[in-house]
């Protein structure tokens, strides 16, 4: 008699009506995992549903990841479609780019509870479905911003270096229920946000501070998350990994020493 085979592993991703999360949810549609894809605004998810329109295989789920009932009925109806969740991909951020003294406390609480509550809430609430499961990975998505002070991102840059430490956190407790626990710090990346927010200026002074001369892509990115939730990266857990073209390794001078350099 053949065996059954097992059920596809389920992937949830936050934030994932666009950019890097709907990346991600397409790689793990494309590498044979059930999608779940979490995000607040109902219009982008519909807009971006041609490829996630197969109940049997993915599910829409409007929800604001900083409101702890949302989660809760998100987590309840995908458990009752799937009963099972692999991976969780902490993706759902906003940002204010404000000086510090111009940052009202409001802006502050609603880039807190969404960049760092809802990944609290999300891998809290999630959590009980990978023990279910015998295990699971969870990759919460920080930023450049979490590990180097900048201009204008007093709310954003500390929400992200929260993030780090609070993968380290689950990495420590989950671990002991086969849950790794790890975290993305993508560099500047190819968005429809950034095309749109970013200068030619601006996009010249990224480009002679990062060593590969370049912004990052969704797909680079949506791979190291993809990795990361994988088998082949079965003993990593509690780490913090910079997809950013080496942007978070150069140090002062770099721009004037190349035009000298080789």
């Amino acid at each position: 008699m053949t065996p059954a085979s097992s059920p596809s592993p389920v992937a949830v991703v936050t934030g994932a009506a666009r950019g890097i999360g709907l990346a991600s949810a397409q790689w793990f549609l494309d590498h044979g995992y059930r999608v779940a894809r979490l995000d607040n605004h109902e219009a982008a998810l519909k807009a971006s549903a041609i490829a996630f329109s197969d109940p049997s295989i993915a599910r829409d789920v409007v929800c604001d990841v900083s409101d702890p009932a949302q989660v809760e009925a998100a987590v309840a109806a995908l458990a009752h479609q799937f009963g099972r969740v692999d991976a969780l991909v902490n993706n759902a951020g906003v940002a204010v780019f404000k000086p510090i003294g111009q940052t009202t406390f409001e802006e502050w609480r609603y880039v807190m509870s969404t960049n760092l509550d809802g990944v609290f809430l999300c891998s809290q609430a999630f959590v009980p479905l990978m023990k279910q499961s015998g295990g699971g990975a969870i990759v919460n998505i920080a930023s450049i911003s979490g590990l180097r002070a900048s201009t204008l991102r007093v709310a954003y840059g500390t929400s992200k270096a929260a993030v780090v430490h609070l993968t380290k956190q689950q990495a420590v407790e989950y671990g002991q229920d086969g849950i790794r626990v790890n975290a993305i710090a993508p560099g500047p990346v190819e968005t429809e946000m950034a095309r749109q927010v970013h200068s030619p200026a601006i996009r010249k002074d990224y480009h002679d501070a990062i060593p590969l001369n370049r912004y990052g892509t969704l797909e680079e990115i949506a791979a190291c998350i993809g990795f990361l939730c994988s088998p082949a990266a079965s003993y990593v857990n509690g780490q913090l990994l910079a997809v950013d073209g080496g942007f978070d390794a150069s140090g002062i001078g770099l721009p004037s020493l190349r035009a000298t350099g080789s």
